[in-house]
């Protein structure tokens, strides 16, 4: 199987994670099934919207490729029949999905961004646009402080993983071992910080009184 295929089945396998953690998020929040769909829709393809938007690739990726929305449908579906009792929900199981979500569109993004003639810092940005944009948009749906703007490691592990994509491209590697090294940076990263609560100094804007 060439690259190509390897891209397009890693961009399906992070929908349906995406469309996952939307799905879990809207269970937990006790949103009706259409909220469910609209929620696990958007943080599965948001990211990548606003990558291509952004890129000129035109029309999005979604509106011509139906394969998307069927397995957006596909992965909700069942989460909504399944899931009877959101909150008996194991609360690590939003994280560690949405951080394999955010490894593979991170990569997705930057391999589609370098394909459209973007520059290598534009495209480690595009990356990091496609792997957090879709959470970002599914936190503020569900009234939460988007991760991508709190302490955690985040947008962090997204970044590292796509400046690893660009040093292996730049030094000529093998596609595969390129996609696959910066994925499990991106991942190893994240699950980390999410294992031993990681995060970066918080900005306290509060003046000291003398």
């Amino acid at each position: 199987m060439d690259a190509i295929n390897w891209i397009y089945l890693f961009d399906m396998a992070g929908t349906a994670v995406f469309a996952l953690t939307g799905a879990l998020a809207a269970a937990r929040h006790k949103m009706d099934p259409f909220g469910v769909i609209v929620l696990a829709a958007v943080t599965a393809v948001g990211g990548g919207s606003i990558r291509d938007a952004l890129i000129g690739a035109t029309p999005v990726f979604w509106l011509t490729d139906s394969n998307y929305i069927v397995c957006i449908l596909l992965t909700v579906l069942p989460t909504i029949l399944l899931v009877r009792y959101p909150n008996k929900i194991d609360p690590r199981l939003l994280p560690i999905a949405d951080a394999f979500g955010l490894a593979l569109f991170t990569i997705i993004g930057v391999e589609k961004s370098l394909a459209f003639g973007i520059s290598g810092m534009g495209s480690i940005i595009m990356g990091v646009i496609t792997g957090v944009g879709g959470g970002m948009i599914r936190d503020i749906l569900c009234r939460k402080i988007p991760l991508i703007l709190r302490s955690e490691i985040y947008a962090t592990a997204a970044m590292l993983g796509a400046i690893t994509y660009m040093g292996c491209y730049s030094l000529g590697l093998d596609n595969t071992a390129t996609i696959t090294l910066a994925m499990l940076v991106t991942l190893s990263i994240r699950l980390a910080a999410i294992h031993w609560h990681l995060s970066l100094p918080a900005f306290d804007g509060q003046t000291k009184r003398y």
